[in-house]
């Protein structure tokens, strides 16, 4: 366990964490295989555990943060490129299956109270980059858009370091703990994808 202690901190330590978790969050829009929430459960596992002995290790509030600036900042690249992407974005998008059904989807859904699928996306396997791409494709103004992913980048960090932090507290800074918290926020992720693809409950015949 010591061991697995040493080398989790001796990963985590240093200032470079937070720039390291930041590139990769903000990238994972278009690369939706960067380990971003791997890394940030990682860290938050470290911290968890901190003592004045070790100063190095991350901080929980600035990693939440870093964290969650993020996740903002890389739904609205993406966002603003898929606006203006042009005809080969469109023809792109088209060929895409799911993007194609996020665009129909996110076509009244942010203008019908539908919101929190930008929320419930954001922990769906690539559902992140599907909902951003997508609500830029659509010419959804941005209004409707950012302060929805500004929730999203919010509640996904919150989540990701809460899990963490968790893990290390009832199960040590160890790669286990962090392997535990990981699956957790997989399971999560899947839960998102099914309530995601879940077809609406039709409406009640007039009687």
């Amino acid at each position: 366990m010591l061991d697995s202690l040493g080398s989790l901190r001796s990963l985590t330590a240093g200032p470079w964490i937070y720039p390291v978790v930041a590139t990769s969050i903000l990238l994972d829009v278009f690369l939706p295989v960067l380990p971003s929430g791997f890394l940030v459960i990682t860290a938050a596992t470290a911290a968890a555990t901190a003592t004045a002995a070790t100063p190095d290790v991350p901080s929980l509030l600035p990693l939440l943060l870093c964290a969650a600036t993020a996740s903002v900042l890389g739904d609205f690249l993406a966002y603003r490129l898929a606006r203006r992407g042009g005809a080969r974005l469109d023809r792109a998008i088209a060929r895409s299956r799911r993007l194609s059904l996020a665009q129909e989807r996110l076509g009244t859904a942010l203008t019908r109270g539908g919101g929190p699928l930008v929320v419930l996306a954001r922990f769906a396997p690539a559902g992140r980059s599907v909902v951003s791409l997508g609500a830029g494709a659509a010419k959804r103004r941005v209004e409707e858009f950012l302060p929805w992913s500004a929730l999203a980048g919010v509640t996904w960090a919150s989540y990701s370091v809460g899990l963490g932090w968790l893990g290390g507290q009832w199960l040590g800074a160890t790669w286990f703990s962090a392997g535990v918290s990981t699956l957790a926020l997989f399971l999560a992720g899947g839960l998102a994808a099914y309530l995601i693809r879940r077809p609406a409950a039709a409406p009640a015949p007039a009687s």
